[in-house]
């Protein structure tokens, strides 16, 4: 089972948030304005499991000067208010329960599982805090709460899964624009939407995470973004941080038994050069 945003049609409600919230009884973010942003969340964390983010696109002022304005000034005329933004992109991220997913394969306690529905959950019962999972994700998606200490991040409302319900998030999201439901149907559905898009002219839309052949052998939430990669804060090609470590143990093993030879041939002629010593 997976997630499918289509970001063409989210717009901004933050109800996805808050339904996580309340479903999930994730504590608040603070509240905190960071004047960098209309959007107040700022990024997904540990208390932070659904993030609507609002990407400015920036404009031209009102007297038709300012960056991109058709006299070609440098903005001067620009005061960084609403005129100035041409439009926003908006997005509702989320944990992208990897196919290959790092943090399930450092984590020393298996607090970290994969599910039946193959996403990927947090036991925090079971989690020690040691936080080896937060620098494994490629997307910087999980992380430890202040003051407790363990990990967290979304887990696709596993318990509603369990009662046949769709995760809170979807459930309330008013324009569709995060469907669930089994993930090669949500590919297929996709893969319509953006021929769509492209028919109509928005040749920017493109899948992001929807391949299976990608870094992480595919997102069990995957996307539909309407720029690149880059503007919406994710990596352009995600790779699993765990993929070198089967041939970084090979390299560790062949070192160890290496030297382990070589001390073993150092006593051996050791004891070759001193023979009364052996008896």
């Amino acid at each position: 089972m997976g997630f499918f945003t289509d970001t063409s049609i989210c717009i901004g409600c933050k109800a996805c948030e808050v339904a996580c919230k309340e479903w999930n009884h994730v504590p608040d973010d603070g509240f905190v304005f960071r004047a960098t942003s209309y959007d107040n969340t700022g990024s997904l964390g540990a208390d932070t499991w659904r993030h609507v983010a609002f990407i400015e696109q920036p404009g031209r002022a009102r007297d038709g000067r300012g960056p991109g304005g058709p006299d070609g000034s440098d903005g001067a005329a620009s005061n960084g208010g609403f005129e100035d933004i041409e439009g926003w992109l908006m997005s509702s991220d989320v944990c992208k329960h990897c196919t290959h997913a790092a943090c399930l394969d450092v984590c020393p306690t298996g607090a970290l599982f994969r599910t039946e529905f193959e996403t990927v959950v947090v036991q925090a019962d079971v989690c020690n805090g040691c936080g080896y999972c937060v620098p494994a994700c490629p997307y910087g998606v999980i992380d430890r709460r202040e003051g407790d200490g363990r990990a967290f991040k979304c887990t696709m409302c596993y318990d509603r899964q369990l009662g046949g319900l769709e995760p809170a998030c979807a459930k309330v999201c008013p324009t569709d624009s995060i469907q669930f439901g089994p993930l090669d149907e949500l590919r297929a559905r996709a893969a319509e939407r953006l021929e769509h898009l492209h028919a109509g002219g928005r040749s920017e839309a493109r899948l992001y995470g929807a391949d299976p052949g990608d870094g992480v052998g595919g997102d069990g939430a995957f996307f539909l973004l309407m720029d690149e990669p880059e503007v919406y804060g994710l990596p352009p090609d995600p790779v699993v941080t765990t993929r070198d470590l089967p041939a970084m143990w090979g390299w560790a093993a062949g070192a160890a038994l290496s030297m382990a030879g070589a001390v073993a041939i150092s006593f051996l002629g050791r004891s070759r050069s001193f023979p009364g010593r052996s008896r």
